[in-house]
């Protein structure tokens, strides 16, 4: 009997072989393997926690202003600034 492997024992795998792993392992639970259905899901949860960790550090640091909303546009802007006269 196959165990499911753990988060930490995921970790020292490089992406590219977590990825293959995870096909190759998906592949034998598609073929029927109840054991491999584990696997293969805890292989793809580590990648999908992977992927997203990665995208978040390429999110800027800080983030924007928020857009003016738009029933307020009237509110600010050049055209209705005081200090500039008509």
């Amino acid at each position: 009997m196959t165990t499911v492997p753990t988060p930490p024992q995921l970790a020292h795998i490089d992406d590219e072989e977590l990825e293959r792993l995870a096909v190759t392992w998906r592949a034998q639970a598609g073929r029927g393997d109840r054991e491999a259905f584990g696997i293969a899901h805890a292989l793809e949860v580590e990648r999908r926690r992977r992927t997203r960790i990665s995208q978040m550090q390429q999110l800027p640091a800080e983030p924007e202003a928020p857009p003016r909303p738009w029933w307020k546009f009237w509110q600010s802007g050049p055209a209705n600034d005081p200090t500039l006269g008509s």
